[in-house]
């Protein structure tokens, strides 16, 4: 879609697979555990990718915002619920979200959202 996302998703999964490729157990493991926490379970994985965005924007990872986008539009979250989930990081952890917000949006605009 944008230059953006395909960068990311680009990198991401080319750094994956080598990181994967060496066969480290305890890597491997909690590849695991983060792929199984946003299986459908007594939330469903739409609640979840929406929670992981807040906690990662209030983390500031900005790695991890572009992630949980991507997986949130995946499940359906709209514009309007985008900033929703911006507005609660930002009355979470103060102005200090206020760079990742920036490229959260850009990412957004990006993918055409």
């Amino acid at each position: 879609m944008g230059k953006l996302l395909d960068e990311f998703n680009s990198y991401r999964e080319r750094m994956n697979k080598r990181i994967l490729a060496e066969d480290n157990k305890v890597l491997k493991r909690l590849y695991s555990v983060d792929t199984l926490t946003y299986q459908p379970g007594a939330l469903d994985v739409r609640a979840k990718e929406m929670m992981g965005l807040a906690a990662s924007m209030v983390l500031r990872c900005d790695d991890c915002v572009k992630y949980h986008i991507i997986k949130c539009r995946e499940n359906g979250v709209t514009k309007e619920q985008f900033f929703e989930i911006f507005s609660l990081a930002y009355t979470v952890a103060g102005s200090i979200v206020v760079p990742h917000l920036r490229r959260a949006v850009e990412f957004l605009d990006d993918m055409g959202i």
